[in-house]
């Protein structure tokens, strides 16, 4: 069967391009979402329909239906655009607040840059998103100061997110090609992403969680174990190093849920050192009681890149705060 079409294999359009391909005769019968799934596969399928609801998309210069069926040989006339900013890359503000308005002058550490990725390693206390007091001053803000472009992609480009406190290495998509490669990738697990983690007590050995996740029945800013209702949740997890009363892990997410490491270990009774939600108030060392933030850190992160398919990978060093306490409790 013919599959080739008019753009090149690469191709991610920019918003307000316009591009023409015609329906392989072959494809006749065919439903034409099922089309443009097809012809364009850089795209997902949830946005190429609401490029067609929004009109962008076109078969012989008319709108129609997701469901309607094509006869081959028509001609699709495709516009490409953003999401619109303020309704999805900042939810929650006003509408009206434009990508320049959210720019913001916040430096970044960038570990890898090219025309697809960016690979920033995020210091512990920057926020990811804007939100309820977080308005300003996010990763999110940073971002669309660095690359004025990304107001263009959903959520900045932004395929996944640390915890404010947790440090380390994030992947950002720079086009919207590359944004939908990435959450492909993250939705079939194979995005590899490895943390250091300093947990209260002594593990014996190495081990998994396997327990799903959902919002706290009561405290709904909090995360709990959710038999009946969750989302699975898998962290695997290796001894790395023992003190007297902690024991620095690594931890490899299966899966990526909203405080996953953190509400795993805390359920074996080793919760993170300087958790504030999750840990307990005391551990009878005062250097790990004084520590003031949960000590993880995203060490290292694998990936194909998305326009090469080569494997990528990077990996970050301890911050200092974390490096110092392990030093002092070696001492």
């Amino acid at each position: 069967m013919k599959t080739s079409h008019e753009f090149p294999a690469d191709y991610s359009p920019s918003p307000g391009t316009s591009r023409s391909a015609e329906v392989p005769s072959e494809w006749a019968g065919w439903r034409f979402d099922a089309v443009l799934a097809k012809l364009f596969p850089e795209h997902s399928r949830s946005r190429l329909q609401g490029w067609l609801k929004d009109g962008l998309i076109r078969l012989d210069g008319a709108e129609v239906e997701a469901k309607r069926k094509v006869y081959g040989g028509e001609r699709i006339e495709f516009t490409a655009a953003p999401v619109p900013f303020a309704r999805d890359a900042a939810a929650g503000f006003a509408g009206g607040i434009t990508s320049a308005d959210l720019a913001e002058d916040i430096a970044l550490a960038v570990v890898f840059e090219d025309e697809a990725l960016i690979v920033i390693d995020k210091p512990a206390g920057l926020v990811v998103h804007p939100g309820n007091g977080n308005a300003s001053g996010t990763l999110l803000n940073a971002l669309l100061h660095h690359a004025p472009q990304l107001a263009g992609i959903p959520r900045a480009g932004i395929v996944h997110r640390l915890d404010k406190d947790t440090s380390g290495l994030l992947v950002v998509a720079k086009t919207l090609t590359a944004q939908t490669d990435l959450v492909r990738q993250m939705q079939a697990r194979s995005v590899r992403r490895h943390y250091l983690a300093l947990a209260l007590g002594t593990v014996e050995r190495d081990g998994t969680v396997d327990a799903p996740l959902g919002r706290h029945a009561v405290q709904r800013t909090k995360m709990a174990i959710v038999r009946a209702g969750g989302k699975e949740a898998r962290t695997h997890y290796a001894v790395l190093e023992r003190f007297a009363r902690a024991t620095l892990l690594e931890c490899r997410l299966e899966t990526g849920r909203t405080h996953q490491i953190r509400v795993h270990l805390a359920s074996i009774k080793h919760p993170l050192a300087g958790d504030p939600v999750y840990g307990k108030s005391k551990s009878g060392d005062a250097r790990l009681d004084a520590f003031p933030r949960q000590a993880l850190h995203a060490w290292k992160l694998a990936l194909r890149h998305p326009a090469t398919a080569g494997e990528m990978a990077w990996e970050s060093p301890l911050p200092a705060d974390f490096a110092q306490l392990l030093e002092s409790l070696r001492a």
